[in-house]
């Protein structure tokens, strides 16, 4: 335990963990159950080319998303190129820069440009009305993101994408399994895509899924994730299939994702209840009205009340061994390219991922690993100015 500044490892303690604790660690379910998938996949001598394993995959996914289709991917950044292709997008693609840059690398590699636009300082989403003063005449596309599994304005966004004749799409990488209104993320705008990478709660090992109740729209993804082959109107397609030993670990995965949810929901219920009450540091909300797969912990940790910056303590962090992280700090348009391509000032993007921390969680994390990373937390926030000063910050 943790007592006072002279514990903490960045000053000559012991480390409160002997191994590195993640953020995000695999889920890798029932083992035997993979294994079963695997063995029956090599019998049957069917690996890729959309077997009977994703085929099954995709179906499960379509129905949690509350959609009648679902296209697996090779991975979400593949999905969503597919998916601005599939539209024949041009111009601009207004979106968050409150996101991971793959989202934004997305837009740009199909030769479109990301305009970044502020956020809701509220849920850390789209804003509205900002979105509606960037649309311009080359506005091609929304592309809205459900940060952290919490829903985007939909309906404010679905009113824009209508009254201006645009295309509106998800990235819904976090968002599996969450809601908004009680309709599951994935029903909404023209499509949305899900992200079944490794550290999702629901992973494929790699994989992302394409989720629209557009039949036809489905029919020429799943032409274009195959080279085009198959439908004469789509044109140059690529090789973005998901492989049955991806669907072999999704669908194991999809077994334990109610009780992931459930560890992810204890898990921050104790963090709330461990950090609840300390000056400058408070957890997000998720609406208690709403379903989440609380995958994610976000800790925001105001500088001016602790005295102590949110990078010294993620520096403090790991030198103890806790590898958290500032989910997504900087944000897109703070990155190259695009900060140099096409500089632009979001003040709400800009506070939120200077403060923005994301601690680990997951089903490999243990109750007591959790009131570990508490107590660091608690002596950095009952000794931040002294902590700033010792670092030399």
């Amino acid at each position: 335990m943790k007592r006072g500044v002279h514990d903490l490892a960045l000053f000559g303690g012991d480390a409160a963990f002997l191994q590195p604790l993640y953020m995000g660690r695999p889920n890798t379910g029932d083992r035997k159950r993979l294994l079963d998938r695997l063995e029956w996949a090599l019998d049957n001598r069917w690996l890729t080319n959309g077997g009977p394993l994703v085929r099954e995959f995709e179906q499960r996914i379509a129905d949690l998303a509350g959609v009648r289709n679902c296209v697996a991917t090779c991975n979400a950044t593949a999905g969503l190129q597919l998916l601005l292709r599939e539209a024949e997008v041009t111009g601009e693609v207004i979106m968050p820069s409150m996101t991971f840059v793959a989202t934004a690398h997305a837009v740009r590699w199909l030769g479109l440009r990301p305009v970044f636009c502020d956020i809701d300082p509220g849920t850390g989403c789209l804003d509205p009305k900002l979105v509606e003063a960037a649309v311009t005449p080359r506005t091609g596309a929304i592309l809205g993101v459900h940060l952290w599994g919490r829903p985007s304005p939909v309906d404010e966004l679905a009113a824009l994408a209508a009254e201006h004749g645009l295309k509106l799409f998800y990235d819904a990488a976090h968002a599996l399994g969450c809601t908004s209104r009680q309709r599951p993320l994935g029903s909404f705008g023209d499509a949305e895509v899900f992200s079944f990478h490794a550290t999702k709660v629901v992973n494929s090992f790699e994989g992302g899924g394409i989720v629209t109740d557009d039949d036809t729209r489905a029919e020429r993804l799943r032409a274009l994730h195959n080279f085009g082959l198959g439908h004469d109107g789509v044109g140059a397609g690529i090789n973005a299939k998901m492989s049955e030993a991806a669907a072999a670990m999704g669908l194991t995965s999809l077994e334990g994702f109610a009780d992931a949810v459930a560890s992810n929901r204890a898990n921050y219920e104790l963090y709330r209840q461990e950090l609840t009450g300390l000056p400058g540091i408070r957890l997000i909300d998720y609406d208690p009205a709403e379903r989440n797969n609380y995958h994610y912990v976000i800790a925001l940790i105001d500088a001016g009340t602790t005295g102590l910056h949110r990078d010294l303590l993620l520096t403090l962090l790991r030198a103890e061994n806790v590898v958290a992280q500032p989910y997504f700090s900087p944000g897109c348009h703070q990155r190259d390219p695009y900060r140099t391509e096409h500089p632009v000032s979001l003040p709400h993007t800009e506070h939120l991922a200077e403060q923005v921390i994301a601690l680990p969680t997951g089903p490999a994390v243990s109750r007591e690993d959790i009131r570990r990373v508490c107590d660091i937390i608690r002596v950095a926030s009952a000794h931040g100015p002294r902590i700033t000063a010792q670092a030399g910050a």
